[in-house]
């Protein structure tokens, strides 16, 4: 998965967070449906843990409650109770100053949800007025989690996350099983915060892999629909080999020695819990394997992710600290770089669209045609420049014209079929393919009709989507897919232009296109 850069961090390790010592400190789980369990005592091991019984399955109370817990997190009830504990514990900021965090230069703002049942979300503001080189906050080491806690020692974490089993999924499962831990977990204001923020990014909008079948033909005609689908598929690959993680890590069998993932958590829970750390986890730089994924306090998302933002979260010596790139105002929400994601990775992995993202992209795939006669001489010259016998070109926002003349040299190899023509492109240099004014008119009009095949795949145009977006009162998930599939019509009526302003400029309209048995496949 594509998450973005920004921390660099380490926590103790955690055959001291395994202590029977009163000053436990527990990472987190975040973001599940409410668990239900049936709990025995087990004196030897730590006081604060509660191993379930072996056949006891945690099951979802509700399908929009995505952390487990034991009361109902939304409405007034809900409202009552977090100001109740946040007079109990304080809120997060003030757990963190009590835990390690130094002054500091943000605060924690609040915006309401578009659903007036969920609470509002809380984002990191800053508290004065800052320059870009300022130092926002700086959080101890001691306050972020990483795989290398989870798993006992970097040498088991490098051998889980280079087979069967990515970084999130061993995050999820450690993080899941001390969701139980509830009020006497060290992280417990922590895990209180990411309750209230439910998954949901800067457009308060779950990642679209826990949307409803219903919500998911949003989407219906982009790609990223079979994206969605094909990650939840992997998610499903990754919940059936956490046994294996529970019996290869030492940490986690002497901790729970009782809880057999597949058996304490369905995979509703894992998915949800997947996608959350997914939500708030942060690609570390310049640090080992185990250390490369991080969940922090103040980062996402709290703060919120944009395109063309630069800051970072970035290790220093024994803590992670925020360096703004820019000017804010006291109270201005605080934003980093998500790193160069397209569209599609910012809905599937934060739940949000940047309609100013410079990264946005689509992809064309063209292949060449495997029945031609001259395939393997076609696909020898294709290696020779640098592409494949199946290649996959990038159309960014704005740069559609370039993109299809990328294309172009490809295609028109694909169309050579007079054998001597072959030979003579063989022995030349360079990319360059003799083709007739009719078979330039035929590899024109296949690419017009490929834009036009995809335009026709999307159940709405582009006027209507426009339409959609003027309404204020719109779904919110219904309004982020339509803004991403909108920028992707955009796209694709662009190159549909190019290459009919192609069309336009060839020497001769009257032209017929040449038939081409072996043309080369776009999809």
């Amino acid at each position: 998965m594509e998450l973005c850069p920004v921390l660099d961090t380490c926590l103790p390790s955690p055959s001291r967070c395994y202590s029977s010592s009163s000053a436990v400190h527990r990472p987190l789980l975040l973001l599940l449906p409410k668990i239900s369990v049936s709990a025995r005592r087990i004196p030897s091991f730590s006081h604060s843990f509660r191993p379930i019984r072996r056949r006891n399955v945690c099951s979802s109370s509700s399908s929009d409650t995505l952390v487990a817990g034991s009361r109902k997190e939304d409405g007034k009830n809900g409202e009552a109770v977090t100001k109740m504990e946040e007079d109990e514990f304080g809120d997060l900021k003030a757990w963190m100053h009590e835990n390690g965090l130094p002054p500091c230069k943000v605060v924690l703002g609040e915006r309401a949800s578009h659903d007036r049942n969920h609470q509002p979300i809380h984002y990191v503001a800053a508290s004065e007025d800052l320059e870009a080189g300022d130092v926002a906050f700086s959080v101890p080491n001691s306050l972020v989690v990483t795989l290398e806690r989870v798993l006992g020692n970097e040498t088991v974490a490098e051998l889980l996350t280079t087979n069967k089993l990515s970084e999130l999924a061993c995050l999820a499962l450690y993080l899941m099983y001390e969701k139980k831990q509830g009020k006497k977990s060290f992280w417990y204001p922590y895990i209180r915060e990411l309750d209230r923020q439910r998954g949901r990014g800067q457009l308060a909008v779950e990642s679209p892999l826990i949307w409803s079948e219903a919500e998911l033909d949003y989407l219906s005609g982009s790609p990223t629909k079979s994206e969605v689908l094909e990650r939840a598929e992997g998610i499903k690959k990754e919940y059936n080999e956490l046994d294996t993680v529970w019996f290869m890590a030492g940490s986690l069998f002497q901790q729970y020695p009782y809880d057999i993932p597949t058996e304490a958590f369905s995979f509703e829970i894992f998915k949800q819990a997947f996608v959350a750390v997914q939500s708030c986890v942060v690609h570390l730089q310049k640090v080992s394997l185990a250390r490369r994924f991080a969940l922090v306090p103040l980062g996402p998302p709290l703060l919120a992710y944009r395109s063309n933002c630069k800051a970072m979260l970035t290790a220093v010596d024994g803590a992670v600290e925020l360096v703004v790139d820019r000017s804010y105002k006291a109270g201005e929400s605080i934003a980093v770089w998500c790193g160069p994601q397209p569209n599609s990775k910012l809905l599937l992995n934060y739940g949000f669209v940047d309609e100013d993202n410079p990264y946005d992209r689509l992809l064309v795939e063209a292949a060449l045609n495997t029945e031609d006669p001259q395939y393997q001489d076609k696909r020898m010259v294709a290696q020779r420049n640098g592409r494949l016998s199946v290649q996959t070109f990038y159309v960014y926002a704005g740069k559609e014209k370039e993109a299809v003349l990328d294309m172009l040299p490809y295609l028109r190899l694909g169309y050579v079929t007079d054998p001597s023509e072959m030979q003579s492109v063989i022995s030349s240099q360079g990319p360059v393919c003799p083709v007739s004014p009719c078979m330039e008119r035929a590899m024109l009009d296949q690419i017009a009709d490929y834009f036009k095949r995809r335009l026709a795949g999307y159940p709405t145009t582009l006027s209507e989507d426009e339409s959609l977006l003027a309404d204020g009162k719109l779904n919110p998930k219904k309004r982020v897919a339509t803004q991403l599939v909108r920028i992707e019509k955009k796209i694709l009526h662009s190159c549909l232009q190019v290459a009919i302003d192609f069309i336009d400029q060839l020497p001769d309209h009257t032209v017929s296109p040449c038939p081409a048995p072996y043309a080369p496949l776009l999809r």
